[in-house]
């Protein structure tokens, strides 16, 4: 049963059309997943369908007028008194619910100290709000940003058995696989749908992109045929207009009608060469392939780091405590040069605190951090509130000099920020543009240490893709904060835990912490081959489906066959 049709939507902000087709079908069981790069117009959108704006053009048509929508929103950057009657929710399940995500402390509902809370344990406290309202409709703005590991587990569980429909804004590979049915992608301002999870997704947008490609190709030959026989008529016709006003010798003047056969030859050439342009129009008109949209590149790069030995810093009998609350006691870790790891934690266990500690900007209850003396580190914060949202990203750089300014416009490009996104105040810009400006400040330094803590809140996928590979190149060494399964997988070798109160280093990465080893390819030439054999299949394929229409006897096998092949392709790279 339909709950909620969205027709022909349009918005724009300061001249600037943001969507300008969306259109949504949500069922009472719905599993939506609304994916698109930042700035795609997807917050714009999840607000248009909860009513808190307007849009400009198209229609909302609910067929029950009373439909109650639980609103998850991006950032957790509201207090607790935005929070209508906490203790009418409680009565709900706020309070079972905070404790089921992990959230143990006891808290004052009346006047709590918010400021005391870590971000993961807002964003508990407000999921349990939105769940303890008992919506119809679910909307989920990024809810994974800040969650534990417990968190998000959690999350997964309640929405596979929950009854009403769910809209999930995520760029959260793991937890769109395991929680949506349909991914709805915004891409120029318009909606496309896409049945299965986030994987089938992907595989999908790969298939239509290597088929629109093989027919634009063939396209682009066909067109160049007709284009060569086009400038090959014209030169005959060119000479037969030059020959048809020949005076020639005082005996060829004598020959009867020779002016006039190369006038007429002339005429129907380029008679030919009107048809056959015309035909070309036409066709073009009629069955023109675009090119296929590349995905956006994004690009990060770190400087080379400099040579280091091999210890970078060590705890010794480390210690830290609010008050009675004792976040972790006496522990012990080290990490060396090049190492990757992995900081894991419940929300609250004293991840960020512990990167404070590192940082220097909090002290230890007692025991002590020995840092290298020239040791540089670079800090990433999950929160990006606190940049001066009146400068400009490149006023914020704080560069003078031509040459620095020229290194950071390249950088900013490189990252996905056009021009005309620099020259605004940051208030304007998304939360995940405003993540890549802190991005670029790290980028611009010469970093030993790179300590992230949750480096993928707000990013676009293909900017987490691209992130994911400039790490693996890092030669320095990296803690990371993250909820991105998909994220610590690729880039943890070791992990550092906060468990029990206690921090303990453990000897292998996060993949191997889940028990999920890729089975190795034997080596790069194989590899190659293996890759040049399925892409030859691969192009024999879409050769053959470009010429039939869907439905044809055929297509069905040929299609699935392709989808094999793709994923063979996808699992081997």
């Amino acid at each position: 049963m339909t709950i909620m049709k969205i027709r022909g939507i349009q918005k724009s902000f300061n001249e600037k059309q943001i969507l300008q087709n969306a259109e949504i079908d949500i069922k009472q069981d719905s599993r939506i997943g609304l994916v698109g790069n930042n700035g795609a117009g997807k917050t714009t959108l999840a607000n248009i369908i909860y009513g808190s704006i307007f849009p400009d053009k198209g229609i909302i048509d609910t067929f029950n007028s009373s439909v109650n929508i639980g609103y998850l929103k991006q950032s957790t950057e509201y207090s607790i008194h935005d929070f209508e009657d906490t203790y009418s929710l409680a009565e709900n399940g706020l309070f079972q619910l905070s404790s089921q995500l992990g959230l143990n402390k006891d808290i004052d509902w009346a006047d709590p100290d918010w400021s005391r809370l870590s971000g993961g344990e807002k964003l508990k406290i407000s999921l349990a709000s939105v769940w303890a309202s008992r919506p119809e409709l679910l909307i989920l703005d990024e809810p994974t940003n800040h969650l534990d590991l417990q968190g998000v587990e959690w999350l997964i569980e309640e929405l596979n058995t929950f009854k009403g429909a769910v809209v999930i804004i995520s760029h959260d590979r793991y937890f769109l696989d395991r929680t949506v049915a349909e991914i709805i992608e915004i891409e120029d301002g318009s909606t496309k749908l896409f049945k299965g999870d986030y994987s089938s997704y992907r595989q999908e947008k790969e298939r239509l992109y290597e088929i629109q490609l093989h027919q634009y190709e063939i396209q682009q030959k066909h067109k160049q045929q007709i284009e060569q026989q086009l400038a090959n008529l014209k030169n005959w016709s060119e000479k037969a207009h030059r020959d048809s006003t020949k005076q020639g010798s005082a005996s060829e003047r004598r020959q009867i009608g020779y002016k006039e056969y190369h006038r007429v030859k002339a005429k129907k050439m380029d008679n030919q060469i009107k048809s056959k342009m015309k035909r070309l129009n036409q066709e073009l008109e009629k069955n023109e392939v675009r090119a296929p949209m590349e995905e956006a590149k994004v690009r990060f790069e770190f400087q080379e780091s400099r040579k280091r030995g091999k210890r970078i810093l060590e705890a010794r009998e480390l210690s830290k405590s609010f008050g009675s609350r004792c976040l972790f006691e006496e522990s012990h870790f080290y990490m060396n040069h090049g190492e990757r790891m992995a900081l894991l934690g419940p929300n609250g266990s004293g991840k960020t605190t512990l990167i404070k500690i590192l940082l220097g900007e909090e002290t230890a209850t007692s025991g002590d951090v020995w840092a290298s003396e020239t040791i540089r580190i670079g800090y990433l914060s999950q929160d990006v509130s606190d940049l001066p949202l009146d400068k400009t990203a490149l006023e914020y750089t704080g560069l003078t000099d031509r040459e620095s300014i020229g290194r950071a416009r390249t950088i900013f490009a490189n990252i996905g920020l056009s021009e005309e996104k620099l020259t605004v105040p940051i208030s304007t810009l998304s939360l995940g543009e405003r993540t890549r400006v802190k991005l670029v400040m790290m980028l611009l330094a010469e970093i030993d240490l790179l300590i992230l803590d949750e480096p993928t809140n707000h990013l676009d996928l293909a900017s987490r893709e691209s992130l994911e590979k400039t790490l693996l190149n890092f030669q320095g060494s990296i803690i990371t904060v993250s909820h991105d399964v998909y994220f610590q997988e690729k880039i943890s070798n070791k992990l550092l835990f906060i468990e029990n109160g206690k921090i303990s280093r453990k000897e292998y990465g996060m993949k191997e912490f889940n028990n999920q080893n890729a089975s190795p390819i034997a080596d790069s030439k194989e590899k190659e081959e293996q890759l040049m054999v399925l892409q030859n299949e691969i192009n024999a394929l879409i050769g053959r489906l470009s010429f039939m229409a869907k439905g044809e006897p055929g297509y069905e096998q040929l299609d699935k066959d392709l989808t094999e092949l793709l994923k063979k392709k996808r699992d081997l790279s």
